[in-house]
């Protein structure tokens, strides 16, 4: 059936029953492993059916209190929208957009974090078609052949991506009919353009007139609800096909172990067409009634989180790296940091007791996130352990998770108590894993999913969908073990293992994880060399050194030698505990930085990505 057509009506009510019964029963086996898994904590949660009825029933639950904040410019304060404000917005968008032909059509958004963005997903998928978020780091040409291939009939944008769309339009390749700008000022708008508040002002007059499309609008949790191309670093990107039911299970399944309340505000950062975002960063607490402050961007993140107040912040590891380096930094440079790492040391002794001196001694350091803040959620890469325990030392939760796209996207999730710094994450009941082609001495072999919340597939790629999904059990890419306690463990990605000549398994994740401890490296990527001749395997790593950490151990003008030999210094301390075929043997600076993808991973098969100076 196409997705134009109407479903009849008691093949409807059929599948309205289907998709009841199967969020009851996840519910029903969370509260029943909530007697049996020490994980499974907080209940708080709901059935959760669809996105439209979940935005539904929180919204009866939680009508008067806030959904977003968000700042209308730098200078003034946060403005608030409550729940009923944003059902009643989605509301209207979906009409307008029923009224206008979409029903069952794909739409896409792009632009930056916004309560308009976010309202446009919902008048999207919620009932109108399928929702296409695209990357707004994509160039002209990229976000035209995805507009292309998911055969995109309306997009909704921010001002900024107009001459973008003019040019797609002119071009005249996609199927696009419909332009919504979410913020241009009136006379900046083309005569094909329609501002959002014209379509919402639309559905407003059709809703008064009894107009019901929408409202009473078809979800079969089954089908394709969201469509996501992932930006891979090894190829064209993928389109993941997720339906409603592939994120219900992950609005009802991960908050059993973190525990997620009405009073949470959520700290918006990372981009909104990542499912690390959009599901956790926004559906996951709309589900529990939380709310969500967005950032104006990078430049202003800690002016934002102190005016917001947050309590949640998800971001990558690397964004957490820079936090924590720049509290020790700030501490050497006050001359405190042995009375900070006395203070850490007494404190472990006294919270035994039930005596939290942290309360005191590191307030000034809590107050630099807000004063509010109670968890850290890290995800998308591998972070160093000593972070998470080092933030929980200065009074802030810290867990870290693992998930793909593909996986709508959480796989695993240390709980908030009870986690493995070391873990990339607790496989919370609901979710399943195993190895595929373990190695008998390490164990480590490739990580297989299963769960409710695997994709569907890849849109219109049978032959990639076969292979990664085999029986149920996601394929992932990824190698590492699973321990007897259900925790995952990442060592690598399959694509980039380095087999040496005598067959050992290199994982460069693993090597650039124990480089990057060292603050004396910025960025960095372990590869191997060609040997020429040799029967050896070289391996060698490529890094953008950091300079600030230089200059604070070697002093201004330091010179060329200087810095080779502490660099190497750090390659060494490494080194020391590696078995001999892991050993890092040449080591490359550079000063451009790496070509990488929209979401910063380094393109690992670049060849420019291997040039430095050898050193």
């Amino acid at each position: 059936m196409s997705y134009r057509e109407l479903i009849p009506a008691e093949e409807y009510a059929a599948i309205v029953a289907r998709d009841e019964a199967w969020a009851q029963g996840m519910y029903d086996y969370l509260m029943d492993m909530h007697t049996k898994d020490k994980f499974t904590r907080f209940m708080n949660i709901r059935p959760q059916v669809n996105l439209k009825r979940m935005l539904e029933d929180s919204t009866a639950l939680y009508g008067e209190r806030p959904a977003f904040h968000e700042k209308p410019s730098h200078k003034e304060p946060y403005q608030v929208f409550t729940y009923n404000d944003t059902l009643t917005r989605v509301n209207r968008i979906g009409t307008a957009l029923h009224a206008r032909g979409f029903r069952g059509a794909r739409l896409s958004v792009i632009g930056e974090n916004s309560y308009a963005w976010i309202t446009a997903y919902f008048g999207i998928v919620c009932g109108t078609g399928v929702v296409v978020p695209l990357d707004k780091e994509l160039s002209t040409s990229e976000i035209e052949q995805l507009l292309i291939i998911a055969e995109v009939e309306a997009i909704f944008y921010s001002q900024k991506f107009a001459p973008v769309f003019e040019e797609i339009r002119q071009n005249g390749k996609t199927k696009l009919t419909l332009f919504v700008n979410n913020d241009a000022h009136p006379e900046e708008l083309k005569d094909y353009e329609v501002p959002v508040a014209d379509l919402i002002a639309e559905g407003e007059k059709l809703l008064a007139e009894g107009n019901r499309d929408f409202l009473d609008a078809q979800i079969d949790a089954e089908r394709m609800g969201i469509l996501l191309f992932t930006s891979g670093t090894t190829g064209f990107a993928k389109g993941v096909m997720l339906s409603h039911k592939n994120i219900c299970t992950e609005l009802m399944i991960p908050t059993t172990v973190i525990g997620i309340v009405p009073e949470d505000k959520f700290f918006s950062f990372l981009p909104l067409h990542h499912t690390y975002e959009s599901t956790c960063g926004h559906l996951v607490p709309l589900a529990q009634g939380a709310s969500i402050a967005y950032c104006e961007g990078l430049r202003y993140i800690l002016d934002n989180i102190k005016e917001a107040k947050p309590s949640v912040f998800l971001a990558v590891p690397l964004l957490f790296e820079n936090f924590y380096g720049k509290i020790w930094q700030n501490a050497r440079k006050g001359g405190k940091e042995k009375l900070l790492k006395r203070v850490i040391k007494i404190n472990r002794v006294t919270k035994k007791i039930g005596i939290n001196i942290g309360n005191i001694f590191f307030k000034q350091i809590r107050e630099t996130f807000g004063g509010n803040m109670r968890l850290f959620i890290a995800g998308g890469a591998a972070i160093n352990p000593e972070i998470i325990d080092g933030f929980k030392e200065f009074g802030v939760n810290m867990v870290q998770g693992y998930g793909l796209t593909e996986c709508s996207p959480i796989c695993a999730l240390n709980p908030i108590r009870g986690g493995k710094s070391e873990g990339a994450g607790y496989l919370v009941p609901g979710f399943d894993a195993r190895t595929e082609d373990a190695d008998p001495e390490t164990g480590i072999g490739e990580i297989l999913i299963k769960g409710d919340m695997v994709m569907m597939g890849y849109y219109n790629n049978e032959e990639a969908t076969a292979e990664a999904i085999q029986d149920g059990w996601y394929h992932t890419g990824d190698y590492g073990y699973v321990d007897p306690e259900r925790f995952v463990h990442i060592t690598g990605r399959k694509k980039s293992v380095i087999i040496t000549k005598n067959g050992k398994n290199v994982f460069p994740e693993e090597l650039e994880y124990l480089l990057s401890i060292s603050p004396v490296f910025g960025e960095l990527m372990v590869f191997e060399v060609e040997a020429g001749l040799s029967n050896d395997t070289i391996i060698a790593v490529v890094a953008i050194p950091n300079t600030e950490e230089l200059t604070e151990r070697l002093g201004e003008g330091y010179t060329a030698e200087q810095a080779a030999k502490l660099i190497w210094e750090e390659v060494d301390r490494v080194n020391t505990d590696l078995p001999i075929f892991k050993k890092i043997r040449k080591v490359y600076l550079r000063e451009e930085p790496f070509e990488a993808t929209t979401s910063k991973k380094i393109k690992r098969f670049v060849a420019a990505n291997k040039e430095g100076v050898e050193i």
